[in-house]
């Protein structure tokens, strides 16, 4: 059975309008080379790509623009993974509002538990005293109906507006809103990858630096150990300029097929702090007030009722709302020393970059040994003397005329005065 197509490599052959090398494919998905090579042919097999020849030797791949509609009608595992994204989201969803919705059920299983121990009381007490019985004083703030209500927001104008719904807010202030750097890794190999190609396949260790973490000891540094993973991912191979110093060259990443210039590229990678939760403060404050409101019927319930089903509401009810207020409160100061971490990254990759920036003499006669080493080979479609989606005999026909044409045309710029 064919191996699946990486998504990542689906992607940037869409965002490189379905013709890319080797190289674009890698940099645009931040894919180690053979990595990219191997899923890029895989690709062509199934999707019904075309690989080109150019006069150089480099291979260009050529995809249909509906190529994705192509995988789906061959391959049934990708049907399924999209098929369960889709069943994935709904369950998620399920499951993030299920919390809002098991605090309000308990919230009103316990004041109703209450109220009917209550009334209870009061009716045998009246009933030995022969009168009737006061209904307890029970108070209902409006807002608590109004937060079932679908424009609760416009409701209370002061308060302050968010996306996430009641029931979505909840779960926001239990576990917040998920890991904001989850993409740190394809955002840095993108980086550094653009990097490379902006300096046409040759760089100087400063210049990736910005976008790495932890460089090692001072040894390591020194000897530029950290560039190692760099080379690996990228098919590099390193050079030593005559006053010892290293620059590296990238060959993969120097052949591309013609296209817009790459947009804005951060100076360094910046990992984003992590949110408390992207629920409001009146959201927050509203959560807080139910879990505090749970608790405390919680603990009435415990002390009224001795046994039976309304036990277990109780035990479960003061554990639901001990769990409520608890895990936010952990995740709190998880999140600050979390991000005191990411601070302190960020910092030094800005040092880095401002170092770079700064071009002391010996950044200004590295980057300038790199750049004797820099080149860029774009291939056009005039390039091309090979393509699997023609016949062979046809192609060496024209391929033939064309060389003929070359030739006339030397021959004549020749025989001129």
């Amino acid at each position: 059975m064919s191996a699946t197509p990486n998504a990542a490599i689906l992607k940037a052959i869409e965002s490189l309008n379905y013709r890319a090398t080797v190289g674009d494919v890698a940099s645009q998905a931040g894919l180690n080379i053979n990595l990219a090579e191997q899923g890029l042919l895989v690709l062509a097999s199934q999707a019904g790509g075309h690989l080109q020849v150019a006069e150089s030797g480099d291979v260009v791949y050529q995809f249909p623009k509906n190529f994705r509609s192509i995988l789906r009608e061959k391959d049934a595992r990708l049907r399924w993974q999209e098929r369960w994204e889709k069943i994935w989201r709904i369950l998620f969803y399920l499951i993030r509002i299920s919390f809002g919705i098991v605090l309000v059920l308990l919230i009103l299983a316990s004041f109703l538990a209450i109220l009917a121990i209550t009334i209870a009381a009061n009716s045998s007490r009246d009933d030995n005293n022969g009168g009737g019985f006061d209904m307890p004083n029970i108070w209902f703030s409006p807002d608590f109906f109004w937060i079932f209500t679908p424009d609760y927001n416009q409701r209370r104008p002061t308060r302050e507006k968010s996306e996430l719904n009641f029931l979505e807010s909840i779960y926001s202030f239990l576990f917040g809103d998920g890991n904001p750097n989850a993409d740190l890794e394809n955002r840095r190999w993108q980086a550094i990858a653009a990097t490379i190609q902006t300096h046409q396949g040759a760089v100087i260790s400063e210049q990736i630096a910005p976008y790495l973490d932890d460089l090692g000891t001072q040894s390591e540094q020194e000897y530029e150990q950290y560039m190692l993973p760099v080379l690996a991912r990228f098919d590099g191979r390193p050079e030593v300029s005559p006053e010892g110093q290293f620059i590296y060259q990238f060959p993969s990443l120097q052949t591309t097929v013609a296209r817009e210039e790459r947009q804005w590229l951060p100076a360094f990678l910046r990992e984003s702090l992590y949110q408390f939760s992207q629920a409001s403060s009146g959201q927050i404050t509203l959560a807080i007030g139910l879990g505090v409101t749970l608790l405390v019927l919680a603990l009435v319930l415990t002390a009224i009722v001795s046994g039976g089903a309304l036990k277990i509401l109780a035990f479960l009810s003061l554990g639901y709302s001990a769990a409520f207020l608890t895990i936010p409160t952990i995740r709190y100061f998880w999140i600050k020393g979390r991000n005191q971490k990411i601070l302190t990254r960020n910092h030094d990759r800005e040092s880095r970059a401002n170092f770079l920036a700064q071009a002391s003499s010996m950044i200004q006669q590295k980057l300038a040994y790199a750049r004797g080493f820099a080149a860029k080979h774009v291939i056009q479609e005039s390039d091309v003397i090979y393509s699997s989606d023609r016949d062979l005999i046809e192609q060496d026909i024209d391929r033939s005329a064309q060389i003929d044409a070359e030739w006339q045309r030397r021959l004549e710029g020749r025989s001129q005065p």
